[in-house]
């Protein structure tokens, strides 16, 4: 697309809407008046077949007929009839276009066809369309002022863009911006996506100077590897803040592995958010809150906070709040409760959160949060103030926000009042301090921000590649499978393909029979496991297909045939090919990476602790391949069990470079093996530090 058509859909000098309307009730005329009505810096025609003049300016019956350049053309006309005014756009070579009308894709049937035609249009003549089904587009910069929307009331000029794929959330954000007096530099609905989507916008807002944080509504992504590429280049100079609908897996279809199972396509959404530095939240409230924040506020230069209030109670509430938000709650050091000690009454609290008691006025607060401020072992700071009946709030206020801007560390505040808390708000606003009603909320932007500020000064590694690989050796044994009609590999074929990519295996030997399984173990050694080897069995555990620490030829003998006979017996169809002799391993951590291809997505890789439980806890983490070094890592580090892995207890500290590599082998592996559908190795036993890991199960789908 290129960037001049963006550029006129964003600031253009003239706008034609087609299907600008007389009628008071109509959307084209609240689409023309909002125009009209925000103070556009360029010129408006409106458009229709048999109006003079609409709201007082001449109207003209085709875009065609209109005698000057369009640089935008907004369309609200029926769907049937929204083709060939699109093409009449193109025969008056107007390079962008809004088209709000629905009827397309989102009522199936007819309504596809007809995107489809309209895409085509679009596409070959190269116009910028946003839309179908969508609300529209402002731009608040004061060299253009346009908004071309159906939405009720004004927008406020502020640092924060937004994009929305839904018009009703699209209308509710900006009624809750309205009503919070909340500003916006740029606010686009996409609709349907037919040609511009949110990649297209994300790289249009990245260098755009109104712009300080770019907020999103999601409900699928056109390009996922294309955003999160992009993502992560704009989220090196700007936040980007994103809610994803459609978090539950309810529906979702059963998979013969553990990965299958656990992972949707919610996780990975989290992936991508994860890898790509997109703050993920839950609502358009938290959304907003996040966004002031991380537009007006310095970066925290750590996660340790301190909490300065004139009560208790709301201070414990924040301190709960900054906990379960990842925050750490800052030890003030003993120079600053010195110093508190001499500024506050001695029934104050001098340990974080420091409480001044009821009757602080605005010097109190301006004494206590100027030392606080200078702790190093601040990063930032909440203030709170319940109103008093003889406090002044506007005093406490400037109190609050005069020693913030002079530490240059972030300070979020809680006032929490009602009437009266005009002017003391306005004093925050005129120095660009958050103010929220309740803690909970100041807390949780508040993490939001050190989560950002931690992704800005992370390690930056690249994607691996391990040139000691196979994949001619792989692709032959997959490709014999499929010849064969099997959609699964058995364990043998599974460890050929994880070899042939260099993964660490635990020895072992395929044997076709008792006497063949015997020698196996003798080669081994004792202890020794047995597990049986078949194309019909993918659970082998279920159904008893799995003995272990079997200590010498008796005891292997006896489970062989027992093993035998209980396969015959739950499953006389499935074919026997033999056993796998595998050696017992002792200590260790059992672990699980795993491997489900979405088909849009691509490979989402997943780590977690492993064995026979993984479903129950569930303790895993995803990333989509291609991975980075640092995402490996962070895949270990985000389970909840990363502590046993780092030697708890006492116990050593497992080898999660060995993890590591393990995950980046199966990314690349992932990537290069179009054929593997699921892949699972569990467990993967972690041994202690410098001693490596050991593929001790797999099973792979095609």
């Amino acid at each position: 697309m290129p960037s001049t058509h963006l550029q006129k859909l964003f600031a253009p000098s003239s706008v034609a809407v087609i299907g600008a309307s007389t009628r008071p009730d109509s959307l084209g005329r609240a689409v023309f008046s909002n125009i009209l009505l925000s103070g556009f810096t360029g010129v408006a025609y409106p458009v229709h077949p048999k109006a003079h003049s609409i709201l007082g300016v001449r109207a003209y019956p085709s875009v065609t007929e209109i005698p000057d350049q369009i640089d935008l053309a907004v369309i609200i006309v029926p769907a049937d009839a929204a083709i060939g005014v699109l093409e009449e756009c193109g025969r008056k070579e107007i390079p962008a276009a809004i088209l709000l009308s629905a009827g397309f894709k989102e009522i199936g049937g007819i309504g596809i066809e007809r995107e489809k035609r309209v895409q085509q249009i679009a596409g070959n003549l190269g116009i910028a369309l946003i839309g179908p089904n969508c609300l529209g587009l402002i731009n608040t910069d004061r060299s253009v002022l346009l908004n071309a929307t159906f939405a009720r009331g004004s927008l406020k000029p502020g640092r924060l863009a937004f994009i929305s794929q839904s018009g009703a959330v699209g209308v509710a954000a900006l009624e809750y911006a309205q009503t919070e007096n909340i500003g916006l530099s740029k606010f686009i609905s996409i609709g349907n996506k037919a040609i511009i989507h949110e990649n297209h916008l994300l790289a249009a807002l990245a260098d755009d100077p109104h712009t300080d944080v770019i907020l999103l509504y999601l409900e699928d992504l056109e390009d996922p590897r294309e955003f999160t590429e992009l993502a992560r280049q704009i989220s090196e100079k700007k936040p980007i803040l994103a809610i994803k609908s459609g978090r539950t897996r309810e529906g979702a279809a059963a998979a013969a592995s553990h990965t299958g199972a656990l992972a949707g396509s919610d996780e990975a959404y989290d992936s991508i958010f994860e890898q790509s530095g997109v703050l993920r939240v839950e609502s358009l409230q938290e959304l907003f809150d996040c966004a002031i924040t991380l537009a007006h506020q310095p970066l925290p230069r750590s996660d340790k906070i301190a909490i300065v209030t004139n009560s208790g109670g709301p201070g414990i509430i924040a301190t709960d709040a900054a906990v379960r938000h990842g925050l750490q709650i800052a030890t003030l050091g003993p120079k600053t409760q010195e110093q508190l000690r001499a500024q506050l009454p001695p029934t104050a609290s001098l340990r974080n959160p420091v409480d001044l008691i009821g009757d602080a006025d605005a010097e109190r607060y301006r004494a206590a949060l100027t030392t606080v401020l200078a702790d190093e072992n601040v990063g930032s700071v909440i203030a709170i103030c319940t109103p008093q009946m003889t406090a002044d709030l506007e005093a406490i206020a400037r109190a609050i926000a005069e020693p913030a801007e002079i530490a240059k560390k972030p300070m979020l505040t809680c006032l929490m009042a009602l009437g009266e808390a005009g002017p003391a708000l306005n004093v925050f606003d005129a120095h660009r301090i958050p103010c929220y009603r309740f803690p909970e909320a100041a807390a949780r932007a508040l993490s939001a921000m050190a989560r950002y500020s931690h992704w800005r000064q992370r390690r930056r590694t690249e994607i691996k590649y391990f040139a000691d690989t196979d994949r001619a050796r792989a692709e032959t044994i997959i490709r014999q499978a499929r010849a064969a009609g099997r959609k699964f590999l058995p364990e043998p074929e599974a460890y050929e393909v994880l070899q042939a990519y260099g993964f660490p295996l635990a020895k072992s030997r395929f044997a076709r029979d008792e006497n063949e399984a015997l020698r196996a173990a003798g080669e081994i050694g004792y202890p020794i496991v047995l597990k049986v080897v078949s194309p019909q069995i993918v659970h082998k555990f279920d159904l008893g297909g799995v003995q272990i620490n079997l200590r010498d030829e008796a005891h292997l003998r006896s489970a062989y045939r027992e093993m035998l006979a209980s396969i015959r017996l739950a499953k006389p169809d499935a074919q026997f090919w033999g056993v796998m002799i595998q050696e017992y391993l002792r200590g260790g951590h059992e672990t699980i990476l795993g491997m489900k291809r979405d088909p849009h997505f691509g490979p989402l890789l997943l780590f977690g602790l492993g064995g026979i439980y993984v479903e129950v806890f569930q303790d895993v983490t995803f990333r989509v391949a291609p991975i980075r070094e640092l995402s490996a890592y962070r895949m270990i580090e985000g389970i909840r069990g990363y502590k046993i892995l780092t030697g708890f207890r006492g116990q050593p500290p497992a080898d999660t470079d060995a993890i590591a590599e393990c995950i980046q082998r199966l990314s690349q592996m992932a990537l290069e093996l179009e054929s593997i559908s699921e892949l699972d190795i569990n467990p993967l036993i972690v041994l202690e530090k410098g001693r490596g890991a050991r593929v001790v199960d797999a099973r792979i789908l095609l």
